[in-house]
């Protein structure tokens, strides 16, 4: 499912203009990014948590590699959402 798909499903189940759909869907996601860059974890109760994980790691192979810590964004889902995915069985 892409951005277009998600702004068509909703103006569908809505009725309100896709233009205004996309907008707000857009923000949301300009808002998220935004939070998590200034480092800042956004939690969606019953959807999941985008959390910023910092990751470093050293590398041996007869020379050891060191590269630097650093932040990398990660979805972490809620367990009713977890629950429901495992649950869906396509036909």
């Amino acid at each position: 499912m892409t951005k277009a798909d998600i702004v068509n499903e909703i103006a569908k189940n809505t009725g309100i203009e896709k233009v205004t759909v996309q907008k707000a869907v857009e923000s949301l996601m300009e808002t998220v990014k935004d939070s998590m860059v200034k480092g800042n974890n956004v939690y969606l109760r019953g959807f999941g948590s985008f959390i910023v994980k910092k990751r470093a790691r050293n590398i041996s192979k007869n020379t050891t590699i060191i590269i630097p810590a650093h932040n990398i964004p990660a979805f972490k889902p809620a367990k009713t959402f977890i629950t429901k995915v495992k649950s869906h069985v396509k036909k």
